[in-house]
């Protein structure tokens, strides 16, 4: 497993310091794609990639998800929303990035005849970006009622059927919050089954009410439960955790602890 951390979540602003963080712990940098945005004065993703090739620090990039929605009924916030997305994709593979995640969209109304019109609107904008120029791996979230997808079972249908190039973000937090540890193993199982790869894990911790963020120990989550699902998994992860260099730091001896 290559491990990294989000910068972002960690309250760490300065660029210069994320690297350091990360260089000093041997992680990669979680990139966000929605602070590019915000700050077109933070280094663009050539700049990025060559400072991460000097401090010997690779990248994940969290794909834009402010004020976006792939899954809306509304034509113009649609069309906005995949221009985004496909920018942030080329700003991706242009800053060396192994893999983005993908946050799919909700509905505001949960009448059925919505639901599935949503649920078109986002496969057509997974068709829209098919043979992505780097993985792109669909992240479990419910956690609002206006997410679209609310079960494993929707999110499986809707990786598998955007083909090659698509597979899975594990949040075991979200998951937690949605329904415990049982709600983990539905994700794990659907994910570990699917004709689609598990690409990414999102690491942080909560008590089960919430999507906290906190260090991976600091919450109820138990991750030594889940040592032997993921014993095998060989793609990268990101340490979503409040907190600073501290919440890194102590989140990684606690996953030590959890994993090995």
């Amino acid at each position: 497993m290559r491990l990294g951390y989000s910068a972002v979540t960690a309250g760490i602003v300065d660029i210069k310091e994320a690297f350091e963080v990360a260089a000093r712990h041997g992680l990669y940098i979680e990139l966000s794609s929605d602070m590019a945005e915000m700050f077109p004065q933070l280094p663009g993703p050539a700049e990025l990639r060559e400072m991460g090739r000097a401090a010997g620090v690779g990248f994940t990039i969290h794909l834009p998800f402010v004020d976006l929605n792939l899954a809306s009924l509304i034509e113009p916030a649609w069309r906005v929303s995949l221009e985004r997305m496909q920018r942030a994709l080329e700003y991706g593979v242009n800053a060396g990035a192994l893999v983005g995640v993908l946050h799919t969209g909700q509905v505001p109304v949960r009448h059925p005849l919505l639901i599935e019109m949503a649920f078109e609107r986002l496969r057509e904008a997974l068709f829209k970006l098919a043979g992505p120029p780097i993985p792109v791996a669909v992240e479990n979230l419910v956690l609002d009622e206006q997410d679209l997808l609310q079960t494993p079972a929707e999110l499986v249908r809707l990786v598998e059927e955007a083909g090659e190039g698509f597979g899975y973000t594990l949040d075991l937090p979200h998951a937690y919050v949605q329904g415990g540890n049982e709600q983990i193993r539905s994700y794990l199982d659907a994910m570990q089954s699917s004709k689609a790869p598990l690409l990414h894990l999102h690491l942080h911790d909560n008590n089960g009410d919430r999507d906290a963020h906190l260090p991976v120990g600091a919450g109820t989550l138990p991750y030594a439960e889940f040592k032997a699902d993921l014993a095998g998994f060989e793609g990268t992860a990101a340490l979503e955790v409040t907190g600073g260099e501290e919440g890194v730091a102590a989140s990684l001896e606690a996953l030590r602890r959890a994993w090995g």
